[in-house]
């Protein structure tokens, strides 16, 4: 089993969460708990309401929601009263037994899991303290767990079963595969380490593995009203199957959460810059004679994938890099002129052009050559006095450059260094 805590200074953003994935038939509410009345189960409109009253007790605490989720291992299916019981000891164990809280069952994933809503804010108005809470609570009440209901431990789980495995992330094969765990597998993984500045650099890193982010048309209302969605591609780049909103996933991938990296993310790459610019070169170097699509696939060796950008005509207008090494994207023209589509074959034309640049007029055949010298020895004979005086001019002249001249360096009287006057000491 593995537990992850997350708090904020929002209630309503995760009881709505749940609420609305039980409206969608993905989600149950299994319980509820610690609550004066019992109509809470039937009113979603108490039950928040309820806990809404309990925060406004300590309007000093800024964060007082508590959102839990329990995870357990693929296959593993309980019965109703073992997975409450299961809740119950989880909270005892992390001393939240004496507070309201709601347990939902998801059915969205691959996996069983719960997801926990409370707030720590008591009825005395006190609050339950939550630094440190997942080291010197979760982590021991978890493995006693364990124990105790004879549960799968996280430890001996094979990494990627319910956690993102970020490093070997397999590429999506729509209808084979769990659409939406797999694409949340591969938002965790790119999301959190790649540095890019905008949604196209974004999507050049997601379409490695067949997903793009979708805004929609302008006159869209998805668009107008900054929603983006998430979908499948198949093998020739086609959008199929429905979309996913950004909203319905348990870690932020909405628009606005995605722009708020691009400035962080602008200072972050500016170190990597200079080291993809020497990549590029060198390859273009290396490669005199070979096309664009050659230089991509050599970059691709060394771990730079290149993303062409093309019109409905297939006319080259841009290019995107994505740096694996250095997990930072950048679009051609922001590296300078050199690296953006026009300025990459222009370089490409210039180093084709320089192996043929001597013109045919110049490249001369052995006999021209030997006919050119005799007719030199007879326009402009040479006498031995006359080689002899010619290489002593040569040796004078070469004296004179190479040897040094006595200049004067002039110096304006301001810029000369006064004397400093002494003192006459004083007896």
């Amino acid at each position: 089993m593995v537990a992850i805590i997350k708090t904020s200074a929002s209630l309503r953003r995760p009881f709505h969460y749940n609420e609305n994935k039980v409206e969608q038939g993905v989600a149950e509410l299994l319980f509820t708990q610690n609550y004066p009345v019992e109509e809470a189960s039937q009113s979603a409109d108490i039950r928040l309401k309820y806990m809404l009253k309990l925060t406004e007790l300590n309007s000093r605490t800024s964060v007082n929601t508590v959102h839990i989720s329990l995870n357990f291992a693929p296959g593993e299916d309980f019965e109703t009263k073992k997975l409450q019981d299961i809740a119950k000891e989880y909270m005892r164990g992390i001393g939240f037994e004496n507070q309201p809280y709601l347990v939902y069952k998801h059915t969205d994933a691959g996996h069983p899991h719960l997801h926990i809503v409370t707030t720590n804010i008591g009825l005395d108005g006190k609050r339950i303290a939550l630094h440190n809470i997942g080291k010197l609570k979760s982590e021991p009440t978890r493995k006693s767990i364990e124990k105790q209901f004879d549960l799968v431990p996280a430890e001996s789980q094979k990494q990627g079963l319910f956690i993102a495995k970020p490093v070997s992330i397999s590429r999506l094969d729509y209808g084979k595969s769990e659409t939406k765990r797999a694409i949340g597998n591969v938002l965790q993984h790119v999301l959190k380490n790649y540095s890019y500045t905008s949604l196209p650099e974004l999507n050049a890193v997601l379409k490695g593995y067949r997903i793009v982010a979708d805004r929609g048309t302008e006159e869209s209302r998805i668009f107008k009203n900054r929603g983006l969605v998430y979908r499948v591609l198949d093998g020739e780049g086609n959008k199929i199957g429905v979309p996913i909103k950004a909203s319905s996933f348990h870690f932020r991938a909405t628009l606005n959460a995605i722009e708020s990296k691009f400035e962080t993310n602008a200072l972050e790459r500016k170190k990597h810059i200079k080291s993809i610019r020497s990549a590029i070169d060198l390859t273009v170097l290396k490669m005199p004679k070979g096309s664009l699509d050659e230089v991509i696939k050599s970059m691709e060796k060394q771990g730079i994938v290149t993303v062409k950008r093309e019109n409905q005509e297939g006319r080259l207008y841009g290019v995107t890099f994505v740096d694996h090494r250095t997990k930072c994207v950048f679009n051609g023209s922001a590296l300078g002129k050199k690296y953006s589509a026009n300025g990459l074959l222009d370089r490409i034309g210039n180093n084709q052009k320089n192996d043929t640049v001597t013109p045919k007029s110049y490249i001369k055949s052995p006999s021209q050559a030997q006919e050119n010298l005799r007719d030199q020895r007879l326009i402009l004979p040479v006498t031995d006095k006359e080689t002899r005086s010619s290489n002593s001019s040569s040796r004078g002249m070469l004296d004179t450059v190479i040897t040094p001249e006595e200049t004067y360096s002039y110096l304006p009287l301001e810029w000369r260094k006064k004397k400093r006057k002494k003192r006459k000491q004083v007896k």
